[in-house]
C-alpha cells in the first residue's frame, strides 16, 4: 500500500516547502520531534488513483492535518522516513514520514512500530497513548510504512 497526501480545500496558505533535507527536519522539529539528520529511507511513491479501505483511513488522518491525498491521485511523490528519538514512552522504533510533491510537504505521519503502535499525525502526543482517535489510526497488518532495519 502506497500512502501520500496533498493539501485540502480549506488551506488558505501553501504547503510548507521541503526543498532540502534541512527543511524537512525543521518541519518535524517544529512539531517537537527529534529525528536523525539523515533519512533511513527515501523513495518515490505513486499515490493510488483508486480508494481502498486502508487508503481511505490514511486519507482521513491526512485530512485531520489539513491535507487530502486524493488531490494527488496518480501522481508520484517523494517519501522521506526519519527515525524519531523522542516519542513519549516508546520502547520500539518510531518513524516520521514526510511526503513531498514539487518541493512542498503534502502530508505524512508518525508511526510507532510497537505491537500496540499507531500511525498518527505530526502533532506530538501528550503521552505514550494518544487519546484523540481522529489523530491516530491502527497500523495495517500489511503496512509498508515501517522501513527496513
Amino acid at each position: 500500500i502506497i500512502m501520500a497526501a496533498g493539501g485540502s480545500d480549506t488551506q488558505t496558505t501553501s504547503a510548507p516547502t521541503a526543498s532540502n533535507n534541512d527543511a524537512r527536519i525543521k518541519f518535524l522539529r517544529d512539531f517537537g520531534w527529534e529525528v536523525d539528520n539523515t533519512p533511513v529511507e527515501s523513495s518515490q511513491v505513486r499515490i493510488p488513483e483508486q480508494v481502498t479501505e486502508v487508503f481511505d483511513r490514511y486519507n482521513q488522518l491526512q485530512k485531520s492535518q489539513g491535507y487530502d491525498l486524493t488531490k494527488l491521485a496518480g501522481k508520484n511523490a517523494m517519501r522521506y522516513v526519519y527515525k524519531v528519538s523522542n516519542f513519549p514512552g516508546a520502547t520500539d522504533p518510531v518513524y516520521a514520514t514526510v511526503l513531498v510533491y514539487k518541493q512542498q510537504i503534502v502530508g505524512g505521519d508518525v508511526t510507532d512500530t510497537s505491537a500496540k503502535g499507531k500511525v498518527q499525525g505530526f502533532k506530538m502526543p501528550k503521552s505514550a497513548n494518544p487519546t484523540a482517535p481522529s489523530e491516530s489510526v491502527p497500523i495495517p497488518s500489511q503496512s509498508t510504512t515501517k522501513p527496513a532495519a
